[in-house]
């Protein structure tokens, strides 16, 4: 448990806190990066009417830089690409092997899941076992949610029967529906599981915390072959192996050849933020799939049991417990996970929206991490100074950016009025916009060339038309950046602003 100087690493929102001021200083926290975003996009338009001149310089300005960070996140992706395939040519186990003590290091597999379907789960377990790790070093958790229903423990049974053999220690777990102060989602119900594994299989077996590494993800998450031996390795070898948190690359192309056009470039779009962040470790925090000492993990009293972004909130958690002594660092090393589908295109279109918007709720970090930077002194300002521009910048980009470019960039020429059209600034605005983002969209032929580098292999039934709309879907990107990047991000943040907090929403699987 957590000592009582530490209640705000606990926190999930303003009302958690009984303290007025600190609640009202929550509050303000929770509110900042939605006020910027609209304070932004309202400023755009108000001075678009009031000072047109000063708005189409900004434009102009804003576009050029645009184009500056269109050309050095595309270096950043076709460096990490070039890295992730180094890594994947490396025989890890090779080199594990000459670590003395690489066979002290066991592996907990927590794997939550809720109502996806049997050959979900096998296809994940079956990754496992086709890697090269030694499984009797394996304790698996399959953690089951109960208020899914008695289908979903006849679904655990049967990935039990099939696989529990295989590895040291198998555990299925059933998370409560009633536990008070609890939200359901994925964070609950991994503590749940682990909490379980620390006291059923861990302390009676007397394995010592910091030879553990903890992996959990979405169920739907499929290992390479080499996975655990590189993960491994990269614990050995860190500096502080048990204040580091391992962050693989999520490539969503399990079902990328199913999965409509919208789903393909947003997902694919996702794996290419992911491989360029790799290549940005200062910047870098945990998304999704990751690993982390269970010493850590069970420091900061295992994951959030009350938010929605557990993948992410980890991450600040142990910085914030350690003091700013912790970090996240690439392996450079994929997973692949599905990207959206559904029956039709629409629902298809809806799950991906619903899906970016959950992503963007990860702002609900920024009102925890301000606030906890606030209560420990111990961490260095330059720590706190850096974390606070990184958190800052990244939401308000996602939210404002592309509104910017698409939207908001011609609005001088409509509410200036007719003096400022009359002028040679009003001739040359959209002239010179439209060549600066034509040369930021070159960026596309690297994104189809990319896309099609990262594709599994096509499937039977796929043919040349199937391959073609695989590079054409890139045209779509003014959309879905727009339509499934700004505004899901910035109505999460206005969620947050007003105080209408969310929910966790499970991305349903179809195969």
């Amino acid at each position: 448990m957590l000592s009582k100087d530490k209640y705000y690493l606990k926190l999930s929102q303003a009302p958690d806190l009984k303290s007025p001021k600190e609640r009202r200083i929550y509050r303000a926290f929770e509110i900042l990066p939605g006020a910027l975003a609209w304070i932004t996009i309202l400023g755009v338009i108000f001075l678009s009417w009031y000072r047109p001149v000063w708005i189409a310089f900004f434009i102009i300005t804003f576009d050029i830089y645009w184009v500056l960070k269109t050309i050095y996140l595309s270096t950043h992706l076709r460096a990490s690409y070039r890295q992730m395939k180094k890594q994947l040519k490396i025989n890890w186990m090779k080199k594990l092997e000459k670590k003395k003590d690489w066979p002290e290091i066991y592996h907990l597999l927590v794997l939550p899941f809720y109502k996806e379907p049997a050959e979900v789960l096998r296809e994940s377990f079956q990754a496992i076992i086709d890697s090269d790790y030694p499984k009797d070093k394996m304790i698996v958790v399959l953690a089951a949610e109960k208020r899914a229903g008695q289908e979903v423990q006849e679904t655990a049974q049967t990935i039990k029967k099939e696989f529990a053999h295989k590895f040291y220690k198998f555990l299925i777990t059933t998370h409560p529906d009633d536990i008070v102060g609890e939200l359901a989602g994925k964070g609950s119900n991994s503590t749940w599981a682990a909490r379980q594994a620390k006291k059923k299989i861990i302390d009676p077996l007397k394995i010592p915390y910091e030879k553990i590494i903890v992996s959990c993800g979405d169920i739907d998450t499929r290992v390479y072959p080499q996975y655990f031996s590189c993960l491994t390795y990269h614990y050995l070898t860190v500096k502080n192996p048990t204040r580091t948190s391992y962050q693989p690359v999520p490539v969503y192309n399990n079902n990328i050849w199913q999965a409509p056009c919208i789903s393909r470039v947003v997902a694919t779009s996702g794996t290419f933020w992911q491989m360029i962040q790799q290549q940005r470790p200062e910047r870098l925090s945990t998304f999704s799939s990751q690993a982390l000492s269970f010493k850590a993990l069970v420091d900061v009293d295992f994951w959030p049991v009350n938010m929605v972004s557990e993948d992410s909130r980890i991450f600040w958690q142990n910085l914030l417990y350690y003091d700013g002594n912790y970090k996240a660092i690439p392996m450079n090393y994929p997973v692949s996970m599905d990207a959206n589908l559904a029956p039709t295109f629409f629902k298809t279109a809806l799950n991906v929206y619903k899906q970016q918007r959950r992503w963007g709720w990860g702002v609900e970090n920024v009102p925890f991490l301000f606030f906890g930077f606030l209560k420990n002194k111990k961490i260095p300002k330059r720590i706190k100074w850096h974390w606070t521009w990184v958190q800052l910048e990244g939401f308000w980009s996602w939210a404002t950016n592309a509104l910017l470019i698409f939207m908001l960039g011609w609005l001088p020429l409509y509410l200036g009025g007719d003096w400022f059209n009359a002028t040679l600034l009003s001739y040359n605005l959209p002239r010179v916009t439209r060549t600066l983002m034509t040369i930021a969209m070159i960026g596309l032929i690297g994104s189809a060339i990319y896309s099609t580098l990262l594709l599994p292999k096509k499937p039977k039934g796929k043919n040349i038309v199937n391959c073609l709309g695989m590079v054409i879907q890139w045209i779509l990107v003014p959309f879905t950046i727009l339509v499934f990047g700004a505004i899901p991000g910035l109505e999460a943040q206005t969620r947050l602003l007003l105080g209408k907090y969310m929910g966790f929403w499970v991305t349903p699987k179809k195969k």
